[in-house]
């Protein structure tokens, strides 16, 4: 990825993850947790979800440890109270609509790209289908605090309820080694697959 467009990249990541977390709390006020709205949260207003960690301090240091080529970022997630949800499977749907938000941003944007010549344009369409795909997938990965694990969790057998309490314990500390190690190597195959269903081209970059 050249540098212009990694920067470039870097600012779409980061409305793509507010309109992620934005889902979150719409969902879950729909089921009727009103926690988000009460909190300010219902909006799309970016100092609203601005992360110092997530947004800013993560980003940079993938910037630099990565030599340039990878960037990643993540807003503020949205307060969740599950004990006013209504519905069995309403914590699922409120877990999953984050991801699927980005999937489906990444369809609509995708559907355009088949529609336009080739451009600058549509490469610039490509880096948003590319974040959405990115933050979609990653977040559907079942370590905890990504989405994955609320999606997945509540459909485990009670006898492995240990393993889950010791994810949730440990889980930042498993989530960076599978960011710096080569666990998120593993998730290359299925976004490229997805942003190649979704736009037609061969490659993000």
């Amino acid at each position: 990825m050249e540098f212009a467009s990694l920067i470039f990249f870097f600012f779409i990541i980061i409305p793509s993850a507010i309109i992620h977390e934005y889902m979150h709390g719409a969902v879950a006020n729909y089921f009727g947790d009103p926690t988000a709205k009460y909190a300010g949260r219902l909006t799309l207003n970016p100092l609203a979800h601005i992360d110092t960690w997530g947004t800013i301090i993560l980003p940079i240091m993938l910037f630099a440890f990565s030599g340039g080529s990878f960037v990643f970022a993540y807003a503020k997630p949205v307060p969740i109270n599950p004990l006013f949800l209504r519905g069995k499977f309403s914590a699922v749907l409120v877990a999953a609509a984050g991801p699927l938000s980005n999937f489906v941003t990444a369809a609509i944007v995708g559907a355009l790209i088949r529609f336009l010549p080739a451009s600058g344009f549509s490469m610039i369409l490509s880096l948003i289908v590319y974040a959405n795909v990115l933050l979609g997938v990653f977040n559907l990965v079942p370590i905890p605090p990504l989405d994955g694990s609320k999606v997945l969790y509540p459909f485990l057998p009670r006898s492995l309820d240990n393993l889950k309490f010791a994810l949730e314990r440990y889980g930042f500390f498993i989530l960076l080694l599978f960011i710096f190690g080569v666990g998120f190597q593993w998730l290359l195959p299925l976004m490229f697959y997805l942003f190649r269903l979704f736009t037609g081209l061969p490659s993000p970059f």
